[in-house]
């Protein structure tokens, strides 16, 4: 159940046994409960107005998924190294360790090879880091744009039903969504997983087209539509946590 506590703090035990405390806003511009999981805790918003009850019921329906997202982030051993201007530095891109270089040339740009990512850099350099961000966050954007184009070609005839729009951004604690007009949304830092990873959030999405909730049918879609979507979804469940720190301080800042 979840429990009022003093201050700004809910207390919630889940069916595991564990409790989760849970800081709850009232938000102005909020027009509904929300729920999001960042590596400070866990934070529930909602509209003013809403009833005390109303919130702990939101969360006691959400115990599950927000044992899990806490349980993801305590992955995370260590910070990551922050990204600096001339240093080397290996990241994940496509489920694969690569080398991240840096180098001048006249106008900026990104070099990509088997082996690593170069970032060319013109001089001065007062503004490299963020011109650096910008050009990572369209570099993985790129990525992605390039792996869905090719199954989007067949997936939607076995659908018969195609996404009005694909929008990639970074997602604080989602994968993926799809909105009322039929978009979809995907995580910028599904670049960095392997592409089975990628493909199978993809498959999730589209399935919501015919499917819009998470009964068996749904499953049986999915299933369907990309087999292998367990174990897909369970490798991001262990690393998901470590991709989204990665992508946060490779292009963090960088505007929507």
């Amino acid at each position: 159940m979840a429990q009022q506590l003093e201050g700004d703090w809910l207390e919630l035990a889940t069916a595991g046994g564990s409790t989760i405390r849970v800081l709850k806003a009232a938000h102005p511009r909020a027009r509904r409960l929300r729920l999001t999981v960042t590596p400070k805790g866990a934070r529930v918003s909602y509209p003013h107005g809403t009833h005390p009850a109303q919130v702990s019921a939101f969360l006691r329906s959400h115990a599950d998924w927000l044992e899990q997202k806490l349980d993801e982030l305590n992955l995370l051993v260590k910070p990551l190294p922050p990204l600096r201007v001339g240093y080397t530095t290996d990241i994940p891109v496509r489920g694969e360790r690569v080398s991240l270089d840096w180098a001048e040339g006249p106008y900026p740009r990104i070099e990509s090879a088997e082996a690593g990512i170069t970032l060319i850099i013109p001089r001065p350099h007062t503004r490299a880091l963020p011109v650096a961000r910008g050009l990572l966050a369209s570099h993985f954007e790129s990525l992605i744009r390039r792996d869905v184009s090719r199954w989007l070609a067949s997936y939607v005839p076995q659908l018969g039903l195609a996404p009005t729009a694909l929008k990639i951004r970074p997602l604080k604690s989602l994968w993926g969504s799809l909105d009322t007009r039929d978009r979809i949304n995907l995580d910028l830092a599904l670049a960095l997983a392997p592409p089975a990873a990628l493909r199978y959030v993809l498959a999730h999405e589209l399935c919501h087209l015919k499917v819009r909730n998470h009964s068996p049918r749904f499953w049986a879609l999915v299933e369907t539509l990309f087999p292998g979507w367990r174990e897909q979804r369970d490798w991001l469940r262990q690393n998901g946590s470590l991709l989204k720190a990665e992508l946060d301080r490779l292009v963090a800042d960088v505007a929507d």
